[in-house]
């Protein structure tokens, strides 16, 4: 006797009930899981394609983790360190920036300078940098290894992706043989709908990151900006966050540009074409090639879920707030899709097609012609 639909229901919001609350409070603990099984994830075409070429999946998944290695490897030694160094550099030298930005308003707007608020505003800003610079900037590093413990991500995390990587096939045939037979073949179909826009948007997304922040620091550092390689890092990390990275990435290349370069219009109009050249091979180039129209992730949609997330369940919430926003988007969509076929929308009886040719009426002499017409006349 098959179980009622109603009560199905009942079953998987409960099932959905559990998951949230475990990402509530067993958000630390399997913070390392959900990072391991994200990059097993995104690595899993590449096993694929090795396995295609005649390794086996152990080999595959080596050769993965060994180029995963020697990529980290690299960046600790050649860029971690530069990163960290130029942001040091970059809060001790805020002071300078926001006095300078006072002497320009005190120039250019004497009258808005005069305003006591925005005096005392600019003065309280770059007084309180100026005494706890250092204290952010180790504010900043510390609270991000508490979100992400060192520990955790040297060690944890691999191990976890290593070996989701291996039995990625075993653990989907398994799960594939969990579900509901009634109701396979759709969830099947789901499935493959939710992996379409997941891989084409998280792993393109993440491309289109490495490719813009590597245009970004490369260029910026050949023109001379002295905060180059940060910026750029800064600017491809948060092209990931629809409008947000052009927007912060952008004013931040400028505005170090407007302070190293003042009087110089040549070096400041090369610093704003690099970035402006950045944002066309994204909107154009990259990101259409990488990513596509058909992944059915509104910017806005995903700017929503980013910040529900984040806010609900911290740094696990950002990141599972794409994978979510993909779920919820593609149910959605098939339910969208369930209710425009359905009798709820078409009503008990359904009508003949728009297209069916049954008559129509001339306007101007009231006559009805067409196919009811003959209908009367015979």
């Amino acid at each position: 006797m098959a179980l009622p639909v109603r009560h199905q229901m009942t079953y998987w919001t409960l099932a959905a009930l559990v998951l949230v609350a475990a990402l509530w409070w067993l958000g630390d603990v399997i913070l390392p899981f959900i990072m391991g099984g994200a990059i097993a994830y995104f690595l899993d075409p590449f096993a694929d394609r090795l396995e295609k070429l005649g390794l086996s999946r152990v080999m595959s998944t080596i050769v993965i983790a060994l180029l995963a290695v020697l990529l980290f490897v690299v960046l600790s030694l050649a860029i971690v360190p530069t990163l960290v160094r130029q942001l040091g550099q970059l809060v001790a030298l805020a002071p300078d920036l926001l006095n300078s930005f006072q002497t320009f308003l005190t120039e250019r707007f004497p009258e808005l300078v005069q305003n006591s608020v925005v005096n005392d505003t600019l003065s309280s800003i770059g007084d309180a940098i100026k005494s706890r610079g250092g204290e952010l900037a180790s504010t900043l590093l510390s609270s991000a290894m508490t979100v992400v413990n060192l520990a955790v991500v040297i060690v944890v995390v691999p191990v976890v992706a290593f070996y989701m990587l291996m039995d990625w096939d075993r653990m989907v045939a398994k799960i594939d043989g969990w579900l509901p037979r009634d109701h396979a073949p759709t969830i099947r179909q789901i499935a493959k709908d939710i992996d379409r826009v997941l891989s084409g948007f998280v792993r393109g997304q993440v491309t289109v990151c490495l490719i813009l922040g590597t245009f970004y620091a490369i260029a910026l550092m050949l023109a001379g900006l002295d905060f180059g390689l940060l910026v750029g890092s800064i600017a491809g990390a948060l092209t990931f966050i629809p409008y947000i990275g052009a927007i912060i990435g952008g004013t931040l290349a400028i505005g170090l540009a407007l302070f190293q370069f003042w009087g110089d219009w040549m070096q400041i109009g090369i610093v704003a074409a690099i970035f402006a050249a950045g944002q066309f091979l994204e909107g154009n180039i990259v990101t259409p090639k990488l990513v596509g129209d058909s992944v059915g992730l509104h910017p806005l949609w995903l700017l929503f879920a980013l910040s529900a997330f984040g806010t609900l369940f911290g740094f696990l919430g950002m990141l599972v707030a794409v994978p979510v926003a993909a779920v919820i988007g593609v149910v959605a969509r098939f339910l969208i899709d369930q209710y425009l076929h359905g009798a709820l929308y078409r009503g008990v009886v359904e009508s003949e097609p728009p297209d069916t040719p049954t008559g129509f009426i001339n306007e101007e002499t009231g006559a009805v012609t067409g196919v009811v017409a003959k209908e009367n006349e015979s």
